[in-house]
């Protein structure tokens, strides 16, 4: 098979898609959309419910670069509320959050973690954190570092009384859990726990592609990155 990795993007996109049509490729391979239509990139990013992440931008004039980031990437951030049920670091002073929210029978169930908290965050956090009493619906359980790791952290449950907003983006693991770190935007001392239940309004876009990201024309264009979409490039 030829190298066009040196080639042009848009030489490199009109490979891919004769390779998809000529191989007649399906599932589990796709071929995710492409535009330089700035309209239609905005559209894609009200695609979050189908699985996409957001967009990545390529010159069309730009060769493959091995190793350097030459894309642009814009992705898709929702906010949205979880209940706090462990912590890593010390109640005092915790490093970051492990959150659940409520299923269909009130049991509380792992979303993901918060990336490491700000100092002055942490401070406040700690007034409003007390460690679990007894009965914590993730005693005995173990958690990764990370999506894709094995690294087991170091954690402290804490009673799930407290609810804080997040911002995500929409990537989710095969459980339905965040892929990504979530942002811990401030607690919300004013809603109840039990509000926190797993629903599709987790993937509502609250946001709008920038004016110049994708500018149309034949020097750019956007890609849509979806959680099962193959790049071209």
């Amino acid at each position: 098979m030829a190298d066009d990795t040196v080639g042009c993007g848009a030489r490199r996109r009109d490979a891919l898609e004769t390779l998809f049509a000529e191989a007649g490729l399906s599932t589990p391979f796709a071929l995710c959309p492409s535009t330089t239509d700035p309209a239609t990139a905005r559209e894609w990013l009200t695609w979050t419910s189908a699985g996409l992440e957001g967009l990545c931008f390529k010159r069309l004039a730009e060769p493959y670069r091995a190793s350097a980031r030459a894309w642009g990437k814009y992705k898709v951030r929702v906010t949205t509320d979880a209940i706090v049920g462990a912590i890593t670091g010390r109640v005092t002073a915790p490093s970051t959050l492990l959150l659940g929210r409520r299923d269909h029978t009130g049991a509380l169930r792992y979303t993901g973690r918060t990336t490491t908290l700000a100092r002055a965050a942490a401070a406040s956090l700690a007034e409003v954190l007390a460690p679990a009493a007894g009965g914590h619906r993730w005693t005995g359980r173990t958690f990764t570092d990370g999506w894709g790791t094995r690294d087991v952290l170091d954690v402290t449950l804490i009673g799930p009384q407290l609810v804080v907003e997040v911002a995500v983006d929409v990537a989710r693991d095969g459980a339905g859990r965040w892929r990504h770190p979530v942002r811990l935007h401030r607690p919300r001392l004013d809603l109840p726990r039990s509000l926190c239940r797993c629903s599709a309004r987790d993937l509502v876009p609250l946001v709008q592609i920038p004016s110049g990201l994708c500018r149309g024309g034949r020097d750019a264009h956007c890609a849509g990155r979806g959680q099962s979409a193959a790049s071209g490039r």
